[in-house]
């Protein structure tokens, strides 16, 4: 990679990762907050999932204002924003405060995605390359974002623990106003409209009004490209379905780490704060950057419907056998849950894979509008389905519920692979 590629592409990795740091560290404070509020799982799951839902909600909008604004800046503006909403959070004294703190950090995650990947879709010549590195970084803070959060429980009260997840952003911001780029660079190297030209037409640079939306949306949404879309929303409910309560529900099924090992002082505060179910939580989302790399070799090596199909199986198949092998002791429950991180987070790339291939490459940027949109506007409804399914069955019930979106999505899948149109440029 040249120069302006590498700066942007370690602008991009450093603001995703931070995205997905705050994003899975939510579920790590939920197990407190069910301790210390009169709540139950199903209003909590309710406030969670309208953060979570405005996050993919503004995706649509955040495509558009990245044309506008300059992705940079609106990034900038994301990382602000973020860092902004954990200030407000450590200042919540109770579940309606959370829930407007949640809300701004959805607000404000929401427009990186299409930022973020128009940013290296157009400055970025090896873009193979970038997206392999950005995904590489997002992993890196899903995995990052709750072991941190975990840690710091064990010495702080959570509100300080949201006061220091604030530095992150703020520091991504220090190393974003010192980076320089050209944020079109790979326009006219591949071949399309420079960014000189493209000022010189006022027509194009005033495009992007709600008629201009809606033809370009009729026109992306074949019947292929819809099929892949639900794809995206399958996992999407079973994304977060899953893993919004999964720290409490490890906690429900893991005995406490002193029959084990002895880490702490028996009695000690650390002893007391210490959470095995977080560390194991932690644990499974890092087993899914190797389930993010299988899954990225699998769309170069099988066709995409195909290897959404095995996986989405794969991944109701565990979802049915998740309490059963949780029940049957330590040993069942760790490989359990690692093949679920590895499968949840293989599905990416193959869906990703996909609406490449079903949507036109001039309409990309508004597809990666709508993918989001899906996965986490959407599929935010996962979070309230679970916790209410949690409150009303049980766990077990929960998950047998849940497997019905891997279903759908595997169904789906096959589908796409018999009636979908590909478009031959992706």
């Amino acid at each position: 990679m040249n120069d302006n590629d590498r700066s942007i592409v370690a602008f991009a990795m450093l603001a995703h990762a931070t995205v997905h740091t705050y994003e899975l560290s939510i579920p790590i404070f939920v197990v407190i907050w069910l301790q210390q509020f009169p709540v139950t799982e199903a209003t909590l799951g309710i406030v969670v999932a309208v953060g979570y839902a405005l996050f993919g909600i503004g995706a649509l909008p955040g495509g558009v204002l990245a044309d506008r604004l300059g992705a940079k800046n609106l990034v900038v503006a994301c990382l602000l924003g973020m860092g902004g909403s954990f200030l407000v959070l450590g200042f919540a004294p109770g579940v309606p405060s959370i829930a407007l703190a949640l809300g701004l950090w959805g607000v404000a995650a929401s427009v990186y995605h299409p930022a973020g990947l128009s940013l290296l879709s157009t400055g970025v010549d090896e873009r193979g390359t970038g997206f392999a590195y950005h995904g590489m970084a997002g992993n890196l803070g899903i995995a990052f974002g709750p072991l941190v959060t975990a840690l710091l429980l064990l010495v702080f009260e959570w509100q300080t623990v949201a006061w220091l997840l604030a530095l992150p952003a703020a520091l991504a911001v220090l190393y974003a106003l010192s980076a320089e780029f050209d944020e079109t660079a790979a326009i006219s190297t591949d071949g399309g409209e420079s960014g000189d030209d493209a000022d010189a037409d006022p027509e194009a640079a005033d495009s992007g009004g709600l008629r201009d939306f809606l033809a370009d949306s009729r026109s992306l949404f074949t019947a292929g490209f819809a099929l892949a879309v639900g794809v995206v929303l399958m996992n999407g409910l079973f994304y977060r379905g899953v893993l919004t309560f999964l720290p409490d529900v490890l906690g429900s099924f893991l005995p406490p780490i002193t029959d084990y090992v002895q880490l702490f002082e028996p009695g000690s505060p650390m002893a007391e704060e210490f959470d095995l179910a977080s560390y194991v939580y932690v644990a499974l989302l890092t087993v899914g950057i190797g389930g993010q790399y299988v899954g990225g070799k699998l769309t170069d090596r099988v066709q995409v419907t195909r290897g959404l199909l095995a996986v989405f199986a794969g991944l109701a198949v565990v979802a049915v056998l998740f309490v059963p092998a949780a029940e049957a002791g330590l040993g069942p429950l760790l490989a359990i849950s690692a093949t679920l991180g590895f499968l949840l987070f293989a599905v990416q790339p193959l869906y990703q894979a996909a609406i490449a291939e079903y949507s036109p490459p001039d309409g990309r940027g508004l597809s990666y509008g709508f993918t989001y949109l899906a996965n986490f506007g959407v599929g935010a409804a996962g979070a309230a389905l679970a916790g209410v399914l949690l409150s009303a069955v049980g766990t077990d019930g929960t998950f047998l519920a849940l497997a019905a979106f891997p279903a759908l999505g595997a169904g789906l899948a096959l589908t796409l692979s018999r009636v979908g149109t590909r478009h031959s440029s992706s």
